[in-house]
């Protein structure tokens, strides 16, 4: 059982990705997990007051067994799977995140300074995790999609639009990451 817990080669990962792909092109489905937040929101009701989110839910109810089974599977991985993964950082990488406040850098998987549990009762973290989440939320919206969405789903359907948004996506992250982080922190 040793090889689940370490990461899967890309020649192991790389194929099973493919071969989930072409098994929702063969059944004509867009792998997405954005599009569930639609969803949801139309089965709560949402489509009394916006035609936004008139649509048949129920054609999309595959989607939300995908993000179950993710969060699922993420707990099952992180607390059963998993022997205190830390990634390899680069020692520039962790120099430059302690001098932003990230203590944590090197020491633990997500930094704890912004995920841990004590880091929700800062206004400032709680405040930042707020405003990412609204704009991550709005700006998948407006891209029509989210990164899983566009980056695995849409270019491997050779979109032209999926391939601008994923652009889009690593140049944000690249100016987030350069740009604006270090004047947050």
């Amino acid at each position: 059982m040793n090889w689940i817990f370490e990461p899967w080669p890309w020649y192991i990962a790389g194929p099973l990705i493919t071969l989930t792909m072409f098994s929702l092109l063969y059944l004509g489905k867009n792998f997405g997990l954005s599009s569930n937040l639609r969803t949801i929101c139309t089965i709560a009701g949402a489509d009394k007051s916006c035609d936004f989110f008139c649509f048949n839910w129920k054609s999309q109810y595959w989607n939300l067994l995908v993000m179950l089974g993710a969060i699922i599977g993420g707990y099952i991985a992180s607390h059963y799977l998993s022997k205190n993964q830390i990634p390899t950082l680069n020692p520039k990488t962790i120099e430059n995140l302690h001098s932003l406040g990230f203590e944590s850098a090197g020491k633990s998987y997500a930094p704890q300074e912004m995920f841990g549990n004590n880091a929700i009762s800062s206004p400032g973290v709680f405040a930042i995790l707020l405003i990412g989440g609204l704009l991550i939320g709005f700006g998948s919206r407006y891209a029509g999609g989210c990164t899983s969405g566009h980056s695995i789903s849409g270019l491997s359907n050779l979109q032209l639009p999926s391939l601008i948004a994923t652009i889009g996506f690593f140049t944000g992250g690249l100016i987030m990451i350069h740009f604006i982080m270090p004047m947050i922190f």
